[in-house]
């Protein structure tokens, strides 16, 4: 196979991994939205292990099938509480459930539409942490898009601010979910290669340590009694929408995993960024939101700073891939 042929395969997978987390990924945000606005239920830590609990019990039910039927499925047969697992792994795990609890607090105080505002540091947060960690650095043309995002950044509280909407707790833990979601996605690339790239164990290793790491955050937080005397909590259809958040946390979990591995940690950062401007139009749209023209800038600013980016760093790749065939980053 010539490098062309290697390089256009390499694009071809990469789109369809990248279509699959947008569709997950916009679909997991307004489910999320739902259970943690519109059910009268003020527990979100409690949401939260509900979703890691649904996404563990999948992965245990494709562990057993896959002993039953080894023919057909497959699945990592390493245990999750051997200790070089867990000092592997637990570090990507607690960035796992730090990125779920803010993530989720963020879409808690703040609307779908503001949420990709909120979160639109994280490649801020990625180009520190990839400095940091793994010691590459960025172009001054990288840096100057950076400067630009966080001026859109800016410009987009400062609106929601004039309209009365801000919300300083949701702003903060959007902040905090943009660094959570960095570090997650740097130390995921790390790991995976320590564990053969094995993307379910890290899923199921990742949602098992989470939902033990919720347990003293929901008795912490007070939200035991809440829960206990919640009226609706027999009700099916409350159950049904939990189920239905907790698939959608598995298949958001399983391409974010997937895209990171398939591209890389910024790339996977770039693609939520541009995902969360679509998810904005489709939000304003879906709850009859009107905005004003500096607050659909602000948004544009931070596309297209995103985009200068993703440009000049897709520059980089094809310049090391032309370099060397076997360069897999993105």
């Amino acid at each position: 196979m010539s490098p062309q042929d290697s390089l256009l395969r390499k694009y071809i997978t990469i789109f369809f991994v990248v279509s699959g987390y947008w569709i997950v990924s916009i679909s997991t945000v307004f489910m999320n939205k739902t259970l943690l606005s519109n059910i009268d239920l003020d527990a979100p830590m409690f949401i939260n292990l509900s979703q890691t609990l649904v996404t563990a019990f999948i992965c245990f039910g494709k562990k057993m099938l896959s002993r039953l039927y080894p023919e057909r499925l497959s699945f990592p047969e390493q245990n999750i509480w051997d200790p070089q697992v867990m000092r592997q792994i637990l570090p990507v795990s607690i960035m796992f459930t730090s990125m779920i609890a803010t993530n989720n607090l963020c879409l808690k105080y703040v609307s779908v539409a503001f949420y990709y505002i909120g979160r639109s540091l994280t490649t801020i947060f990625n180009v520190i942490l990839t400095f940091l960690i793994l010691r590459e650095k960025t172009s001054k043309k990288c840096i100057f898009c950076c400067a630009i995002i966080v001026i859109g950044f800016w410009l987009g509280v400062d609106q929601e601010h004039f309209a009365g909407s801000l919300s300083i707790a949701g702003t903060i833990f959007g902040i905090l979910g943009s660094f959570s979601l960095s570090l997650f996605s740097i130390l995921t690339k790390k790991v995976l290669p320590k564990i053969d790239g094995e993307i379910w164990l890290l899923q199921y290793a990742n949602n098992v340590y989470a939902s033990i790491l919720f347990l003293p955050i929901i008795a912490l937080s007070g939200e035991v009694p809440i829960v206990y005397s919640y009226p609706r909590l027999g009700d099916t259809f409350f159950w049904s929408v939990v189920l239905g958040g907790g698939l959608c946390g598995f298949l958001i979990g399983f391409f974010t995993s997937l895209q990171i591995k398939y591209t890389s940690a910024l790339t996977h950062n770039i693609s939520g960024t541009a995902k969360a401007c679509a998810q904005t139009v489709l939000a304003t749209y879906w709850y009859h939101e009107t905005k004003s023209f500096v607050w659909w800038f602000s948004n544009l600013i931070i596309l297209v700073a995103s985009g200068a980016y993703a440009r000049v760093k897709q520059l980089d790749m094809e310049k090391q891939y032309r370099q060397s065939p076997a360069y897999t980053k993105v």
